[in-house]
Protein backbone atom coordinates (compact mmCIF):
# COMPACT_ATOMS: atom_id res chain seq x y z
CA UNK A 1 0.00 0.00 0.00
CA UNK A 2 1.32 3.55 -0.91
CA UNK A 3 1.07 6.65 1.58
CA UNK A 4 -2.07 8.68 -0.01
CA UNK A 5 -0.12 12.20 1.05
CA UNK A 6 3.43 11.44 0.01
CA UNK A 7 3.27 8.18 -2.15
CA UNK A 8 6.12 6.71 0.41
CA UNK A 9 5.11 2.37 1.03
CA UNK A 10 3.37 2.04 3.99
CA UNK A 11 4.27 -0.69 7.16
CA UNK A 12 2.18 -2.44 9.06
CA UNK A 13 3.23 -1.25 12.85
CA UNK A 14 1.68 -1.46 16.24
CA UNK A 15 0.52 2.22 17.63
CA UNK A 16 -2.18 2.25 20.98
CA UNK A 17 -2.19 -1.66 21.03
CA UNK A 18 -3.59 -1.34 17.07
CA UNK A 19 -2.45 -2.54 14.02
CA UNK A 20 -1.99 0.29 11.55
CA UNK A 21 -0.30 0.92 8.14
CA UNK A 22 2.04 3.47 9.04
CA UNK A 23 4.39 6.05 6.93
CA UNK A 24 7.72 6.25 7.67
CA UNK A 25 8.43 9.27 5.98
CA UNK A 26 4.97 11.79 6.41
CA UNK A 27 4.14 9.89 9.72
CA UNK A 28 1.05 9.39 9.12
CA UNK A 29 -1.35 6.27 9.22
CA UNK A 30 -4.04 4.26 7.63
CA UNK A 31 -6.84 2.19 10.23
CA UNK A 32 -9.27 0.20 8.80
CA UNK A 33 -13.06 1.05 10.21
CA UNK A 34 -12.56 -2.04 12.83
CA UNK A 35 -8.97 -0.23 14.16
CA UNK A 36 -10.05 2.88 14.67
CA UNK A 37 -13.31 1.74 16.83
CA UNK A 38 -10.55 -0.13 18.68
CA UNK A 39 -8.30 2.91 19.26
CA UNK A 40 -11.48 4.13 20.49
CA UNK A 41 -12.49 1.49 23.06
CA UNK A 42 -8.68 1.41 24.44
CA UNK A 43 -10.53 4.37 26.60
CA UNK A 44 -13.62 4.80 26.46
CA UNK A 45 -16.15 1.83 27.62
CA UNK A 46 -19.57 2.99 27.32
CA UNK A 47 -20.17 1.77 24.07
CA UNK A 48 -20.72 3.00 19.95
CA UNK A 49 -23.88 4.54 20.50
CA UNK A 50 -22.78 6.89 23.65
CA UNK A 51 -19.36 7.44 21.22
CA UNK A 52 -21.85 10.08 18.97
CA UNK A 53 -21.54 10.77 15.42
CA UNK A 54 -18.51 9.81 13.59
CA UNK A 55 -18.46 11.57 10.39
CA UNK A 56 -21.00 14.38 10.06
CA UNK A 57 -20.23 15.79 6.95
CA UNK A 58 -17.23 15.34 4.64
CA UNK A 59 -15.35 17.17 1.56
CA UNK A 60 -13.39 15.71 -1.33
CA UNK A 61 -9.84 15.85 -0.89
CA UNK A 62 -6.99 14.69 -4.07
CA UNK A 63 -6.03 11.71 -1.32
CA UNK A 64 -6.45 8.62 -2.53
CA UNK A 65 -7.34 5.16 -0.68
CA UNK A 66 -4.46 2.89 -0.35
CA UNK A 67 -7.10 -0.10 -0.88
CA UNK A 68 -9.19 1.32 -3.68
CA UNK A 69 -7.36 3.98 -4.72
CA UNK A 70 -11.18 6.03 -4.55
CA UNK A 71 -10.88 9.89 -3.73
CA UNK A 72 -10.99 10.50 0.31
CA UNK A 73 -13.12 12.77 2.20
CA UNK A 74 -12.51 15.04 4.80
CA UNK A 75 -14.34 15.61 7.85
CA UNK A 76 -14.05 16.61 11.53
CA UNK A 77 -13.94 13.57 14.15
CA UNK A 78 -16.94 13.37 16.07
CA UNK A 79 -17.55 16.89 15.48
CA UNK A 80 -14.06 18.26 17.60
CA UNK A 81 -11.35 20.51 15.69
CA UNK A 82 -9.40 16.77 14.48
CA UNK A 83 -9.75 16.21 10.97
CA UNK A 84 -9.20 13.26 9.43
CA UNK A 85 -9.84 11.58 5.79
CA UNK A 86 -12.56 8.63 5.44
CA UNK A 87 -12.63 6.57 2.37
CA UNK A 88 -16.38 6.36 1.34
CA UNK A 89 -16.25 2.69 0.51
CA UNK A 90 -15.22 2.03 3.80
CA UNK A 91 -12.03 0.46 3.67
CA UNK A 92 -10.69 2.72 6.40
CA UNK A 93 -9.54 6.01 7.63
CA UNK A 94 -6.06 8.18 7.65
CA UNK A 95 -4.41 9.73 10.06
CA UNK A 96 -2.27 12.14 9.94
CA UNK A 97 0.84 12.32 12.35
CA UNK A 98 -0.01 11.60 16.19
CA UNK A 99 -3.67 12.35 15.34
CA UNK A 100 -4.59 8.82 16.73
CA UNK A 101 -2.95 10.01 19.94
CA UNK A 102 -5.69 12.80 19.46
CA UNK A 103 -8.34 10.41 18.94
CA UNK A 104 -7.47 8.38 22.51
CA UNK A 105 -7.44 12.41 24.33
CA UNK A 106 -10.68 13.01 22.58
CA UNK A 107 -12.66 9.30 23.97
CA UNK A 108 -11.45 10.14 27.47
CA UNK A 109 -12.75 13.50 27.25
CA UNK A 110 -15.74 12.03 25.89
CA UNK A 111 -16.01 9.04 28.31
CA UNK A 112 -15.53 11.28 31.53
CA UNK A 113 -18.35 14.39 30.37
CA UNK A 114 -20.28 10.43 30.22
CA UNK A 115 -19.73 9.30 33.49
CA UNK A 116 -20.52 13.06 34.67
CA UNK A 117 -23.72 13.11 33.19
CA UNK A 118 -24.65 9.90 34.56
CA UNK A 119 -23.16 11.21 38.06
CA UNK A 120 -25.99 13.77 37.58
CA UNK A 121 -28.84 11.77 36.11
CA UNK A 122 -28.41 9.60 39.32
CA UNK A 123 -28.28 12.34 41.64
CA UNK A 124 -31.44 13.61 40.44
CA UNK A 125 -33.59 10.78 40.78
CA UNK A 126 -31.88 10.22 44.25
CA UNK A 127 -33.55 14.05 45.03
CA UNK A 128 -36.43 13.42 43.33
CA UNK A 129 -37.09 10.72 45.34
CA UNK A 130 -36.32 11.93 48.33
CA UNK A 131 -38.76 15.54 47.59
CA UNK A 132 -41.54 12.84 46.59
CA UNK A 133 -41.06 10.96 50.19
CA UNK A 134 -43.43 11.27 52.31
CA UNK A 135 -40.95 12.41 55.01
CA UNK A 136 -40.32 15.50 53.14
CA UNK A 137 -43.86 15.97 52.13
CA UNK A 138 -44.68 15.88 55.64
CA UNK A 139 -41.88 18.09 56.92
CA UNK A 140 -42.88 20.81 54.03
CA UNK A 141 -46.86 21.01 55.41
CA UNK A 142 -45.52 20.97 58.68
CA UNK A 143 -43.68 24.16 58.22
CA UNK A 144 -47.04 25.78 57.11
CA UNK A 145 -48.97 24.71 60.37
Amino acid sequence: MKCPKCNSDLTPAIRHKVKVNYCQSCKGMWLERQDLEKLEDEVFDFGEDAKGTLAFSSTPTTAKCPECMAPLKRFNYRFYDLEMELCENQHGYWLDEDEDTRVLELMKKEEADEKRKLLAEDQWARTLKHLRSGSFLSKVKNLFR
